[in-house]
């Protein structure tokens, strides 16, 4: 009986008992590059990854390694090295950006609440990560490469100024009283 006790324990728990990583990373991008020299052609993969606490904080890794898996968690590391805090204002952002990497150029512009994120590719996985309930976005120029793209929106949203919230004068407060 003890030793069938202990075979159970040694399992690992299933999935959804596992305690889930703070920083959820997220795959963007995975690609193939070669390396060719005299000997032939040497194969890794290139990994583009997101990772956010969902409270303000993202970052965006990129990283090579000779399996996918080596690549994945190589990039997830470098992620998380790179956060960068975005300031929210009621669930978006405080105001619109433009900004440019490589030759992806995007626009990111402020939504009312319960607009939803109106925008695809790699500006939806960032603003999921950052916590950015409503946000609109656009690329403006015609590249669809995504690592360019997932730079332009980090350097975005690393031009984000936060806005300061409204103080209502004292003199306004006494005139709605009387």
């Amino acid at each position: 009986m003890p030793l069938q006790q202990k075979q159970q324990s040694d399992r690992r728990p299933p999935a959804q008992q596992r305690p889930k990583d703070e920083h959820d990373p997220k795959l963007i991008d995975l690609a193939r590059v070669s390396r060719v020299t005299k000997g032939g052609r040497h194969f890794s993969f290139r990994a583009v990854v997101v990772a956010g606490d969902q409270k303000g904080k993202v970052g965006v890794g990129v990283a090579k390694g000779k399996d996918v898996a080596q690549a994945m968690e190589k990039a997830t590391s470098q992620a998380k090295k790179n956060f960068i805090t975005v300031p929210l204002f009621e669930e978006t952002i405080p105001h619109e950006v433009e900004a440019k990497s490589g030759s992806s150029v995007v626009l990111l512009k402020p939504q009312q609440k319960g607009r939803g994120l109106v925008a695809g590719g790699p500006v939806r996985i960032i603003a999921e990560k950052a916590g950015i309930k409503n946000i609109s976005a656009k690329f403006i120029s015609r590249t669809h490469n995504k690592l360019n793209n997932a730079m332009a929106v980090i350097e975005a949203l690393r031009k984000l100024r936060a806005r300061k919230p409204r103080q209502v004068s004292e003199k306004k407060e006494e005139d709605q009283t009387i």
